[in-house]
């Protein structure tokens, strides 16, 4: 059973527990998420297609991410993400935190902090080893081509994390 820590309004962690997707939270709490943007030099962008069998957005195009298990920071959240869903460690790359937003839900129990980071990295093809239970394919997409993915709403959060595409 995985656990995420409960958060206030704040950001703080109020040093309580949920279950992940365990949608009961108080108006006041909140989980935090994070999403990892891979960038290589070239300036072409990693993302991934969700896989057909997802309850939410299946075959949506995404950027890695999930939410913070219990006692874990943001960054620890980010790179294992990263890393569980592409197969990349990007622990030495260049680049880190950029912003977060908050999402507030009250009809669906469902508030939430999302830290953005973006990770400028080398990488190869080959290198790449995607967890299949969560993605079927990828992309080494330009802004531009995930703009277009955002315009026709095949592309998760577009909206709330574009800035982070911008070089």
């Amino acid at each position: 059973m995985e656990l995420w820590d409960i958060y206030d309004s704040n950001k703080q962690k109020t040093g309580r527990t949920m279950q992940r997707n365990d949608w009961h939270m108080g108006p006041d709490e909140f989980h935090l998420t994070v999403l990892g943007v891979i960038m290589r030099p070239d300036g072409k962008f990693l993302i991934t297609q969700r896989v057909m069998t997802k309850a939410w957005a299946a075959g949506h195009w995404e950027v890695s991410g999930g939410g913070a298990q219990a006692g874990e920071e943001s960054k620890e959240a980010v790179l294992r993400e990263i890393k569980e869903e592409t197969g990349l460690d990007a622990s030495k790359a260049e680049g880190g935190y950029v912003f977060s937003y908050k999402r507030v839900n009250p009809d669906e129990g469902d508030n939430y902090f999302v830290d953005i980071y973006r990770f400028v990295m080398d990488f190869d093809e080959s290198d790449l080893k995607l967890q299949v239970e969560e993605t079927m394919g990828y992309r080494l997409a330009t802004k531009e081509e995930i703009a277009e993915l955002g315009k026709q709403g095949i592309f998760l959060h577009y909206d709330s994390i574009k800035q982070v595409f911008e070089i």
